[in-house]
């Protein structure tokens, strides 16, 4: 069985208005599944993803009831892998490596806040960052984000939001 995840990260939002939500739906329709890596700001914004099983963790910039809700670091499987998630703040300049100390059973270590995204292999380990979903990155980059396919192999890509008018 294929589990076909949407990852996000640094959404940065009050509250989840109607470019939002056409942008959610265009991104993660086919997704049963959503890992958002922190820095939600709101708990309203995963309102948005009733319906679909949600893993996710607070970031930096979350306030105090996404802090009590939501952990700072959280191991969880889709099918037979091992997802490691965290946000990444306060873990040093190398979140990678200081991820890597903090899940070393993992089959993939996801983060966020650095807005930069990643998606590449170290070894058998998947390391993915889904970047900014809120297009935040300097000079105007857009959002980005992730899907992560867990079948007979955990494969990931990333994408760029689309644009909506």
């Amino acid at each position: 069985m294929l589990i076909r995840a949407g990852v996000l990260s640094d959404t940065h939002l009050q509250r989840p208005d109607h470019r939002f939500k056409q942008q959610i739906e265009q991104c993660f329709h086919a997704c049963d599944v959503i890992i958002h890596a922190g820095d939600l700001t709101h708990p309203s914004v995963l309102e948005v993803f009733q319906g679909k099983t949600i893993y996710a963790v607070h970031g930096n910039m979350c306030d105090r009831t996404l802090q009590t809700r939501y952990p700072q670091q959280l191991l969880f499987t889709l099918n037979r892998f091992t997802i490691g998630l965290t946000h990444g703040a306060g873990m040093g300049p190398d979140i990678e490596n200081a991820a890597w100390n903090l899940f070393p059973e993992a089959d993939c270590l996801i983060y966020g806040h650095t807005h930069r995204p990643i998606c590449q292999y170290h070894g058998k380990v998947l390391v993915l960052n889904p970047g900014s979903f809120q297009a935040t990155g300097r000079h105007g980059a857009p959002g980005t984000f992730a899907i992560l396919e867990a079948g007979d192999q955990l494969r990931a890509c990333l994408f760029e939001i689309p644009l909506i008018p």
